[in-house]
């Protein structure tokens, strides 16, 4: 931890926020998110090594506990303190600032559909799903080419990197970095479609019912309202 040795709360707080990764560590766990391995998924690039001593550092700081919540196996979680949770504030702040200031289309190093399916995963309306089990396959082009299934239950939603043994019942053909922006709120959902940007192919129920099975990313109402004021 970089040490600013200044008297200043700005300062102290820099210290234990400041390094590379810290905030996005604390919007997972804002998100819900509680076990190690869901964290690392939801945070490609990180080490297990540098996960596990952030969130060190994060408990010795009191941001961050961690608890035990099965001994047979053993399995443990990690949820945000009381000061952890006034950190949603921060984070707000800091997304509506870079949905303003510095948020254009997707960098080429930015576009990873294994990471958007597990962010679709997180935000699933479980509620608004069939009873019976529904296979999106998705067939992502353009400048990544990829192909990878949603496996969705009122139960339980998986992603599937590999075939996972049964057809699919909805198919979304998408260009990756045209339906990253229609999952951040820069693209509408209609006008994805109405572009044929993304394609999805179904029975006319499961077609019209597909969209309403997700429910965006958490940031997709701050860069609308963004791109609203700017423009």
């Amino acid at each position: 931890m970089y040490k600013y040795g200044q008297y200043c709360p700005l300062a102290r707080a820099a210290e234990i926020l400041g390094d590379r990764w810290t905030l996005l560590i604390v919007r997972e766990l804002l998100l819900g998110t509680r076990h190690f391995n869901d964290l690392e998924r939801g945070l490609p690039g990180i080490s297990r090594a540098l996960l596990a001593e952030r969130l060190r550092r994060l408990q010795k700081m009191e941001v961050v506990e961690k608890r035990v919540v099965s001994t047979k196996p053993r399995r443990t979680e990690y949820r945000l303190t009381m000061a952890g949770q006034e950190l949603q504030a921060v984070i707000e702040v800091l997304m509506a600032w870079g949905a303003r200031w510095q948020f254009g289309e997707p960098d080429p190093e930015e576009l990873d559909p294994v990471l958007l399916l597990w962010w679709m995963r997180g935000r699933v309306c479980r509620e608004a799903l069939p009873q019976e089990r529904v296979v999106v396959q998705f067939d992502f082009v353009g400048s990544v080419e990829a192909r990878y299934w949603l496996i969705l239950t009122p139960e339980d939603v998986s992603v599937c990197l590999k075939y996972p043994g049964f057809g699919p019942d909805v198919q979304v053909i998408a260009d990756l970095a045209r339906y990253l922006e229609v999952w951040l709120g820069r693209i509408s959902y209609e006008e994805a479609i109405r572009e044929r940007w993304v394609i999805v192919d179904a029975i006319p129920s499961l077609r019209r019912a597909f969209p309403r099975w997700f429910t965006w990313s958490p940031a997709a109402a701050t860069v609308r309202s963004a791109l609203a004021t700017v423009s």
